[in-house]
């Protein structure tokens, strides 16, 4: 893990009290980049033996929240992260531990710029999701907003 960014996860499991409590473990934390990983637990499986489709969606929504905040950290004085939508495509069965690699998906500078003009920027976060034999088992995007404290 890149040591600059280690607050991130602590900052997650202090704020977000899910994370903490599902056990997500984050393996890579860069500005513009997060891993993150979810042991395989039987009480989480579907029907079929692999993780809940919840689990995955709340895998991938953690790492785009983690990379939000690694990206935008000196603008939240300003402005609330807030998830506007989502999309997410169920590609495989996974089986075992899972990660999510997610990814800044506009350039932070554009994102400030447009918060600095007085709107509301949007920007997506692209998620991969594997399972524990490194398995594309989803892809989900994940589209933030920078909602302005004062409105």
């Amino acid at each position: 893990m890149t040591a600059e960014f280690d607050w991130v996860a602590d900052a997650m499991n202090k704020t977000v009290p899910w994370v903490s409590t599902a056990g997500i473990e984050f393996s890579e934390l860069e500005r513009q980049r997060v891993v993150c990983s979810l042991r395989d637990v039987a009480a989480q499986r579907n029907h079929v033996g692999g993780p809940h489709a919840a689990v995955m969606f709340g895998l991938a929504e953690t790492a785009s929240g983690a990379v939000t905040l690694a990206a935008f950290t000196p603008l939240l004085e300003r402005a609330t992260p807030l998830v506007a939508r989502s999309e997410i495509a169920y590609r495989k069965l996974a089986l075992g531990d899972l990660t999510a690699e997610a990814v800044l998906g506009r350039e932070i500078d554009e994102v400030r710029a447009e918060l600095d003009g007085g709107t509301r920027p949007e920007f997506p976060v692209h998620c991969t999701i594997r399972d524990g034999e490194h398995n594309t088992t989803g892809e989900m995007t994940v589209y933030w907003t920078l909602r302005p404290n004062d409105s």
